[in-house]
């Protein structure tokens, strides 16, 4: 008789449980709700989904100590040993490669097309925009495609053997975002939102000739011919790109991603960036706080003596790790986190602005200093963070934590980028 009234009580327990669970976990679809006086909320759209972003990993949040995991090899001491907490992000798990930035080039080169040929529409908000229908009619190297064309057109003294193509500097992305951290210092409500608003056109085809600005007396041409337009290349990281380039490239991805979820009426998520110094590190460490490199430990070559990034080993001899130049983007073992070269193969922009004492003040959740370099400004103001080492380093700056800068203006054989995005926690199987 017990043991029935003890199965009971436990059968209602569950029953009264589940049933809790049941109106904890009630859906609110975002449409209109009865008039009964009560409160129930209103969610700001009835659809959302969270895939797993192509080609991204989730780096987990976390704390970790930045900063120096052994002796600082240069004793320049602008990297302090710090305990700090990261919140969670998604990250690439490679290197942006030159397929993928193709894809930015062409984009921006097609939108200027289909403005020149008249390939546009009336929006559902009022304003005109491009009919991407029409532009993906376009007939590339048709003799009436060219002369509609011809403002993006190499002029006739800049050709080869009178060939016409397109002109690089004519791709300009047309920026336009919105400084938060200039709105956020404001404290008169009566100043316009177009105070904040920056716009500006920016040149975003890669420069192929850095590879040979960057190394005198080197014969380097064939990169600076093939590197970017040659299919053998398309998997390798992009380099030859600012960190202006670098953030127009995030902007448009943003933008990209966005237009097509509200295309399907779904809510438009959070924009795609470059990491921040912090979230660079955090990832990189790949869960190891202290460990030297990417893969935990304090050499460069494992058990085998096979060395484990492409960087530059020993005086010079660039071959040895399996790259002359730069290698594939997912080449060698991913951290921990599932990130590819983390260590060495291209350097990495950040969002950061290099200053030698940033350690000491920045805060310790999400540490992050950022400066929107005008063109007037000290050249000082305009340096950005460097991670991660590159093919032509030694292997010192490889280390997750060290730190080096380059200018924001400036594009180089080998540095390059991948971006991060800030996406909600992902809702539970059965739950909108």
């Amino acid at each position: 008789m017990k043991n029935k009234l003890f199965y009971m009580i436990a059968v209602i327990a569950i029953i009264s449980t589940t049933t809790s669970c049941k109106m904890l976990g009630g859906k609110n679809k975002g449409g209109s709700l009865p008039n009964d006086g009560q409160l129930h909320g209103v969610a700001p759209a009835s659809r959302w989904s969270l895939p797993k972003p192509p080609g991204m990993v989730y780096v987990n949040p976390g704390t970790f100590h930045m900063g120096p995991s052994d002796e600082d090899v240069s004793y320049a001491y602008t990297a302090r040993n710090k305990a700090v907490s990261i919140s969670g992000f998604w990250m690439d798990a490679t290197e942006i490669t030159n397929n993928e930035y193709r894809q930015f080039t062409n984009w921006v080169k097609d939108s200027i097309a289909g403005h020149l040929m008249g390939f546009e529409k009336q929006g559902a908000n009022g304003n005109t925009e491009l009919d991407w229908k029409k532009i993906k009619t376009i007939k590339w190297g048709d003799k009436s495609t060219m002369e509609k064309i011809d403002a993006m057109i190499l002029t006739p003294d800049n050709r080869i053997f009178g060939k016409k193509e397109i002109d690089a500097n004519k791709l300009e992305y047309q920026s336009e975002v919105f400084d938060y951290k200039a709105a956020a210092q404001n404290r008169d409500i009566n100043i316009p939102r177009s105070k904040f608003i920056i716009k500006k056109a920016i040149k975003i085809y890669p420069d192929t000739l850095c590879w040979i600005r960057d190394f005198s007396y080197s014969y380097n041409e064939p990169m600076a011919k093939q590197y970017y337009s040659h299919p053998a290349f398309g998997n390798y990281p992009v380099v030859g790109v600012s960190w202006k380039q670098a953030t127009a490239f995030c902007e448009w991805r943003t933008h990209y991603l966005n237009a097509f979820l509200e295309g399907k009426k779904r809510t438009p998520e959070s924009d795609f960036r470059l990491p921040t110094e912090a979230q660079w590190e955090y990832a990189a460490r790949g869960g190891r706080s202290q460990a030297a490199y990417p893969w935990g430990g304090y050499y460069l070559r494992n058990k085998k003596g096979c060395l484990l990034a492409n960087f530059k080993p020993g005086r010079g001899n660039y071959p040895e790790d399996g790259g002359l130049y730069t290698v594939r983007a997912d080449a060698y073992w991913p951290n921990d986190f599932g990130l590819y070269n983390m260590a060495g193969n291209v350097a990495e922009w950040t969002s950061s602005l290099y200053y030698e004492g940033a350690y000491n003040f920045q805060h310790d959740l999400n540490p992050d200093i950022r400066y929107n370099a005008k063109e007037t400004d000290k050249p000082r103001d305009k340096r950005k963070v460097l991670r991660g080492g590159s093919w032509k380093d030694v292997g010192a700056l490889l280390r997750c934590g060290t730190r080096s800068y380059e200018y924001q203006d400036t594009a180089k054989s080998y540095i390059g980028f991948r971006c991060v995005i800030d996406l909600p926690p992902a809702p539970k199987k059965g739950k909108k």
